[in-house]
């Protein structure tokens, strides 16, 4: 292990930076690299608090006020360094930060251990938590990716305690949304990359613009759009049409600052549809300066390990039970079992070269396009 991290800190220094032609996290530049998917990104679910809880939430099912003892830090260290091609690595939660010494004890040393290794980082967080415990994070991490869904306050408010069970006021929302802010704010300005998502829902679609200003007065680097992912706390909430959502896309492209990196990940539009609208928008996101249509990671390059089970999951947020377990297997043979056997990958194991797409993600694929056969279709470029 010595001797990789030395040979990995030299190749940390001649990393490309982050950019629209360098997204490491895209599982494209693996399969077109390998001539297969391999696993190169791994993201740990570090802990089920969450001082939020939000209408949308993809894991709000699996929140908790109290959590087990995660395994020790040796073994998920040990478990990262025999994935041979490992690029990336994302700390996701719940909120990662809920607790200092998770911060100290577990997110430190994983953000060290990817610097030394020359592999990129990105943490998930809602930074609305004391200035400090993201500033000790800083000197390791490549990605901040926080959600921004709101105009004010009071969308905050409304969103973000939505499945609380407790009254929370609207000062005391308004704080932490003061708080998301100026942290956001004071980090960018020293320097950290910090990439805001948006949901398009029922929400959002017709205020998209409104935020993404908000998103570009904070400082961000990053604007990422994605639809709502139906699950946990968000699968009975109202779906929004595909016909809404490139209407959306479009005024957002319309009004956007174009020095910013625009960023869409699963959406629900591909190269292989015959829908001339579908095929309008696409050959705008391709040609639009600084934006990038990023494939879905989850199961095409990347896992999902828990940290307090050691179980293997395609993603953090899909309703699909484990399949593996770090503790009996190295996880480049678990993703090797995935990616061959196991049945709900072949229903959506598809790439097309033509379009550079690697096909829908599951929730996407249940969601828009139930008993579509990706695999039978081809580009119309």
């Amino acid at each position: 292990m010595q001797s990789r991290s030395i040979l990995s800190s030299e190749r940390a220094s001649t990393l490309p930076v982050l950019s629209p032609a360098y997204d490491p996290w895209d599982p494209i530049r693996s399969l077109e690299q390998y001539d297969k998917h391999v696993l190169t990104s791994v993201e740990f679910t570090i802990t089920n608090l969450c001082n939020m809880r939000c209408e949308h939430c993809a894991v709000g099912d699996s929140l908790t006020v109290i959590e087990p003892d995660k395994i020790p830090l040796t073994k998920l260290l040990k478990a990262l360094d025999e994935v041979e091609h490992l690029e990336t690595i994302s700390i996701t939660g719940g909120e990662p930060t809920f607790h200092k010494k998770t911060v100290q004890d577990y997110m430190v040393p994983l953000l060290k251990y990817a610097r030394d290794r020359g592999v990129r980082s990105q943490i998930n967080s809602n930074l609305t938590l004391d200035y400090d415990r993201y500033a000790v994070l800083a000197p390791y991490l490549d990605v901040m990716h926080i959600s921004f869904n709101y105009v004010s306050p009071e969308d905050f408010h409304e969103v973000g305690f939505k499945h609380a069970g407790h009254s929370v006021s609207l000062e005391a929302a308004t704080k932490l949304y003061d708080r998301m802010i100026e942290n956001t704010r004071r980090l960018s300005r020293e320097g950290m990359f910090i990439s805001a998502e948006s949901m398009i829902n029922y929400r959002t679609h017709h205020k998209i613009t409104e935020i993404h200003e908000l998103i570009r007065e904070m400082g961000c680097l990053r604007h990422e759009v994605h639809p709502m992912y139906p699950s946990a706390f968000a699968a009975d909430l109202p779906v929004l049409s595909q016909a809404e959502m490139r209407t959306a896309i479009h005024r957002l492209l319309d009004t956007r600052d174009q020095n910013m990196w625009m960023l869409f990940g699963t959406l629900p539009f591909y190269a292989c549809n015959d829908n001339e609208e579908d095929q309008t928008l696409l050959r705008r996101l391709r040609t639009e300066p600084n934006v990038t249509l990023r494939n879905d990671p989850d199961g095409r390059n990347r896992v999902n390990l828990n940290a307090f089970t050691g179980d293997v999951f395609v993603t953090d947020f899909a309703d699909i039970p484990p399949f593996g377990n770090m503790e009996k297997e190295k996880l480049d043979d678990i993703f090797n079992r995935w990616l061959h056997e196991h049945p709900l990958n072949q229903r959506i194991n598809c790439h097309c070269s033509a379009a550079k797409c690697c096909g829908p993600n599951l929730l996407v694929a249940d969601m828009y396009y139930k008993n579509v056969d990706f695999k039978s279709r081809k580009a119309i470029i």
